[in-house]
């Protein structure tokens, strides 16, 4: 097993992989930012070293910079966790021409289901539901007006390098189709250096679904079950829950196996997801494959009883899987909410400085994972998410229950948060009765919300 890992990340999941390695008895290594200087996986790493200013380019981007850190502390392995570096081949191939272990997969695959639109191609080669749009990029915006009028309106323009929702612009008229070319080509380039994109029919109203993978160097594959993440917000996740309310056995048989089998296919190697967009008549497409953690692991977790983190040490200190599919057993229901530092009340305007006073709630089957505590800076260099809540019941209903109990306890002052928005979510019929897809939550923000906002806060005499 490796004695020694550098985390190449910051934040909640930083202080997730830290507290997984020490419980393997794996010293850590924190890099951070000056930033991040008083930030909570320093403190509990065996050893940190700070590897340049906020500025991400200049530290948590800088290859070169995490790399000599890890030779110079004798690390032997590095674990990306998600965003970062966790999905470019580039820094795979740094990684291991240094003698270090990736914590991850192949840097092959990071390419080829980094790139979606030779991913797509990759499925309709071998069968695999995709939605129809363009064979490989769109060049020109001739090209793109061409394929638009054979699949129809709406469409949507992907980054071809992309992810999280960035570069994506949704066209449902073709006066609108070279302003939003142009639009998503230049948030690509600016995202990810790369402005290539692709475009796809867009399903009206569909669920996100994703199935969680793992797959070790020994040629097991294995899924973990699905989450659904159609509770979003301009295409960024707000909050998940696993399983599926509203899948059919034979629908979650089937999307298990599909998931495997793009696994195999590309020759996947540590934790992955396959996701998925299914419309409103039941029939589902592939959507992408996330070639890292995700950050909604934690409710595969809570319903599987499997460590995830430990897996990836384990499969990369080539290790074979722990589990059979026969193993797997979801147990209960679990949801996780998103806690952003944002201004609900204000477009959602990130939320930036030091956090006064936190209460995190407690109690069976509560966890709270985070990287704040009192007097944390939280810097408007990084993305605005501070935490995840996350609750298991014995059924739905009772984490429904179980997570609005927890949102009433959780307190965080100091900065705006969207703990109220959860807390709408949480009690609004529809989502209780699982009748919800991808444009729930812009269709509630529309004035449900809010009134419900105003309302708790007029009767309790404060924010929910």
């Amino acid at each position: 097993m490796f004695k020694r890992i550098l985390v190449a990340n910051r934040g909640e999941i930083a202080v997730r992989i830290i507290r997984a390695c020490h419980e393997m008895d794996i010293e850590t290594v924190a890099i951070y930012s000056t930033e991040d200087k008083d930030s909570l996986h320093i403190k509990l790493a065996t050893e940190s070293i700070c590897i340049g200013p906020g500025k991400p380019s200049e530290s948590y981007l800088n290859m070169p910079r995490i790399i000599n850190a890890a030779i110079l502390t004798k690390a032997e392995a590095i674990h990306p966790g998600y965003g970062f570096l966790s999905e470019n081949e580039e820094f795979v191939d740094l990684v291991n021409k240094c003698g270090l272990t990736f914590i991850g997969p192949k840097k092959e695959t990071i390419a080829l289901m980094g790139n979606k639109s030779r991913a797509r191609e990759l499925m309709l080669e071998n069968n695999i539901p995709v939605v129809s749009g363009s064979n490989g990029n769109v060049d020109n915006i001739n090209e793109l007006k061409d394929i638009c009028g054979e699949i129809g309106y709406p469409v949507i323009i992907k980054a071809s390098s992309g992810g999280g929702g960035r570069g994506m612009r949704i066209v449902f008229e073709e006066k609108e189709l070279e302003k939003e070319f142009l639009n998503s080509k230049s948030e690509s380039k600016a995202c990810f250096g790369d402005d290539k994109v692709y475009v796809e029919k867009y399903i009206v109203n569909p669920r996100h679904i994703e199935v969680q993978i793992l797959a070790d160097r020994h040629g097991n594959i294995i899924h973990l079950g699905e989450r659904d993440c159609s509770i979003q917000r301009r295409n960024q996740k707000i909050l998940e829950e696993a399983p599926s309310p509203r899948l059919e056995q034979s629908l979650r048989e089937e999307l298990g196996r599909t998931a495997v089998k793009i696994a195999r296919l590309v020759g996947y190697i540590n934790a992955g997801t396959v996701e998925f967009i299914i419309d409103e008549e039941g029939s589902f497409y592939f959507l992408e494959m996330n070639t890292r953690i995700q950050v909604e692991h934690t409710i595969t977790e809570m319903v599987t009883g499997i460590d995830i983190a430990k897996e990836q040490i384990k499969i990369a200190n080539n290790m074979k899987l722990s589990y059979e599919q026969k193993d797997i057993d979801l147990q209960g229901h679990s949801i996780q909410c998103r806690i952003n530092g944002e201004d609900i009340f204000k477009d959602f305007l990130p939320s930036t400085g030091t956090i006064k006073n936190t209460n995190i709630p407690g109690g069976f089957n509560i966890r709270f994972d985070t990287y704040i505590e009192n007097n944390s800076y939280i810097s408007p260099y990084y993305d605005s998410m501070i935490g995840k809540l996350i609750v298991k019941g014995e059924n739905r209903l009772e984490a429904i229950k179980k997570m609005r109990t927890a949102l009433e306890e959780l307190r965080i002052e100091g900065i705006e948060t969207n703990i109220e928005l959860h807390y709408g979510i949480l009690h609004d019929f529809d989502f209780v009765k699982g009748n919800y897809n991808t444009s729930f939550l812009e269709k509630k923000l529309s004035g449900d919300f809010r009134d419900f906002y105003l309302e708790m806060e007029s009767h309790y005499g404060r924010k929910y």
